[in-house]
């Protein structure tokens, strides 16, 4: 393992043209990531709605109604400064009556057509709407960064799944082998046996053990199923879509021996977790800011411009305006503890987002550190068992002559042929296991995939 700058498409130190295949088409198609990008636009979409309280809002209106006025109310009133102008007319006084009003109140109904606009702006003195918009903000790239960790966890899980795929094909190459092994010596056991050379216990030792080995073999390839079908979800396909193109053995791919993984200190630049963390934290620290900035006035500049008359034919009179404008404060006086009751709620938040981002940030280290001594550990496991199949393979080519020429017994061949194919099986396992180790191991540091494609892959699922 060296330090060095990490290939953000890590998995192509693998060398395996059909793993990154694989990869490219859970980057495109995977239903979980396609999810992810769609919380991700809905988040965007949040922080837009908030940044709209900064700017002034207007609306046009329009209206008509035919209305009557009570002659019990106000119009009653004013029939009576009516009766009482016409008084004061006929002594020669100028006052109320038909003249001053508009129309009779004699008739109490009337049209009353109108257009108009208003306009209305929050003044954020103190940071009311500032605040939401940096909470929203930071909210979107929590959301950028979840996303991100499930497109790296998506990566890990795929290269696992076909590690797998090849583990297994290779457990049932190496057992078919060993079949034919076990054949061969039911076959040889009868013969001699035939010949007066061999006992009926070695062809039922040697039938057994080829009963022993097949009944192995089908696990195993309901296992190699299992994870064909596990890939196929991944890349958003039915069960059976990638039997084709997976289903002939290959090679578990391999890892060099030294593996570029960054620095450690690089680790919080990295993971999406711990940037995910962050950005909720500064999320929740905002929102303590908006809770703060409701215990003051809120000042709004408002105005409007109407367009108003009794009669369609005074609307294009500049006469028939009304207008209004000023500003509003509201104070809360009595809230029932309800402000200060978020207060606290916000505060609460803020320091359960600042333990979980320590949290997560010594949960990274405890992962990177365990994928470490886990593929320092596979390597060395896997190196000895390549020993040992060497080992188990000369002694079973001895034991098999020594038994032809009588030297051994064949209870002796049996036991080696089942110590090779245990350490046949073993040294399959512990190779894939150095690849797994890898890919647990860039799933710590935060993987590298995220750097090439997020943007990308946000328009694609738009």
């Amino acid at each position: 393992m060296v330090n060095a700058s990490t290939d953000p498409a890590w998995w192509t130190i693998f060398n395996d043209p059909m793993l990154t295949r694989l990869e490219n088409e859970v980057a495109t198609s995977n239903l979980d990531l396609k999810a992810a990008s769609l919380r991700l636009m809905q988040s965007q979409a949040e922080k837009r709605i908030a940044s709209a309280a900064q700017f002034p809002h207007a609306e046009a209106n329009a209206s008509y109604a035919r209305e009557r006025a009570s002659t019990n109310g106000i119009l009653g009133l004013l029939g009576t400064m009516e009766r009482e102008g016409s008084q004061s007319i006929a002594s020669g006084a100028q006052g109320f009556g038909p003249t001053a009003l508009p129309g009779s109140v004699g008739n109490p109904s009337f049209n009353l057509p109108q257009y108009g606009m208003n306009a209305s702006w929050e003044v954020d003195f103190w940071g009311h709407v500032r605040r939401q918009v940096e909470a929203a903000t930071a909210a979107v790239h929590a959301t950028e960064e979840m996303r991100r960790d499930i497109l790296v966890s998506l990566m890990a899980e795929t290269a696992q799944d076909y590690i797998d795929l090849r583990a297994t094909q290779t457990q049932i190459g190496i057992l078919e082998h060993n079949i034919d092994i076990a054949n061969n010596s039911v076959k040889l056991t009868t013969l001699r046996f035939q010949q007066g050379a061999a006992t009926r216990l070695d062809v039922a030792e040697a039938t057994g053990q080829l009963h022993t080995f097949t009944s192995r073999l089908a696990p195993l390839k309901a296992q190699a199923t299992h994870r064909l079908n596990a890939l196929s979800f991944l890349v958003a396909r039915e069960p059976g879509s990638l039997d084709t193109e997976l289903g002939k053995p290959a090679p578990i791919p391999l890892v060099p021996a030294a593996v570029p993984a960054g620095l450690p200190s690089e680790l919080a630049e990295r993971r999406p977790d711990i940037r995910m963390a962050a950005d909720r934290l500064h999320a929740a620290t905002a929102s303590i800011g908006v809770a703060i900035a409701d215990f003051f006035p809120r000042v709004t500049l408002s105005g409007s411009l109407d367009i108003q008359a009794l009669q369609f034919s005074g609307l294009g009179s500049w006469a028939s305006r009304q207008y209004g404008f000023g500003p509003t404060a509201t104070l809360p006086l009595f809230e029932g503890g309800r402000l200060t009751g978020q207060l606290h709620l916000r505060r609460a938040q803020q320091k359960e987002a600042a333990t979980l981002f320590q949290r997560t940030v010594l949960k990274a280290w405890q992962e990177i550190d365990d994928a470490m001594a886990d593929f320092t550990a596979a390597q060395r496991r896997r190196d000895e068992l390549a020993e040992s199949v060497h080992e188990n393979d000369i002694a079973v080519d001895t034991a098999k002559a020594q038994y032809v020429q009588g030297a051994a017994d064949f209870l002796n061949v049996l036991t080696l042929q089942n110590a090779l194919l245990s350490s046949q099986s073993a040294l399959a396992d512990a190779t894939a296991h150095v690849a797994e180790a890898v890919t647990n191991l860039y799933r710590a540091i935060g993987g590298g995939w995220e750097n090439i494609y997020p943007e990308k892959t946000i328009k694609k699922h738009a």
